[in-house]
């Protein structure tokens, strides 16, 4: 992994992940593309990384969407393998939050859906402009965002390719909440932590249920929960968050 491009750093169970180009609007170029593949694989496979939140560098923006000069020739060339993100070939069933500063454009707004929460500064601009290039998105954002926003207002930003400020993305669920930018990573560290100290067993479930039962029907959906449910309640760590709880205690999870 670049540390140039993309810096991996954890602490109290919590890993942030931050883009840092050095030309400071973090647009996906082949080279970052792969570093952030890195790091979310280092996030995964870290037993101790319970979280992490997702973030650019600097005030001006989150990722800025792909390098038009070295990512579109890369994806046009049949012998480039395009890593797997967490738009699509990454499955990670821990929760990642996304600090969103500044510029979310076409596969930066992608990534940020990709995530399972949303947090933006006041100085956000999020959209998705691949048509206006004569393309699609094609990290994620035909799919998840008639799922996030439903599928009248997702038609109208991807068809439009007019970009939405902060307010107006929560005003239609894109996302969980808006903050000045000086408490953007105070607040995403405050619930990564808050996310942290739950029963990691239960986060991971909770997280597979919520993912795979998009896919599904209602009925299929809770089977499914019922399965995850019927197969963490004889956990140790279920135990001990049961007993913790009766005995008014911070629960110590051993994740097993």
């Amino acid at each position: 992994m670049s540390d140039t491009l993309v810096l991996y750093d954890k602490s109290d169970n919590i890993a942030t992940i931050t883009f840092n180009d050095p030309r400071g609007f973090h647009s996906m170029s082949p080279e970052l593309f792969q570093a952030f593949s890195d790091a979310l694989i280092q996030f995964r496979d870290d037993p101790d990384a319970l979280v992490a939140i997702v973030t650019g560098n600097g005030k001006r923006a989150f990722c800025a969407g792909a390098d038009v000069k070295t990512m579109i020739p890369a994806l046009r060339d049949k012998n480039y393998v395009l890593p797997a993100l967490i738009t699509r070939g990454l499955n990670i069933m821990k929760p990642i939050i996304a600090a969103v500063n500044g510029l979310a454009l076409g596969g930066g707004m992608e990534i940020a859906m990709a995530c399972d929460i949303r947090i933006a500064s006041e100085n956000a601009i999020l959209g998705q402009p691949e048509v206006n290039l004569g393309i699609i998105a094609g990290w994620g954002g035909t799919q998840r965002l008639p799922r996030l926003v439903g599928s009248g207002k997702a038609a109208e930003i991807l068809m439009t390719c007019e970009n939405i400020d902060a307010q107006e993305a929560y005003r239609i669920g894109l996302v969980n909440k808006v903050v000045p930018y000086d408490e953007l990573m105070p607040a995403a560290r405050e619930m990564a932590a808050r996310i942290a100290s739950r029963g990691p067993l239960g986060l991971q479930a909770t997280k597979e249920a919520i993912v795979r039962g998009l896919n599904m029907n209602l009925e299929d959906g809770l089977y499914m929960e019922k399965a995850l449910f019927d197969n963490i309640l004889t956990t140790d760590d279920s135990f001990e968050g049961v007993a913790a709880f009766l005995e008014k205690r911070t629960a110590e999870y051993k994740r097993k």
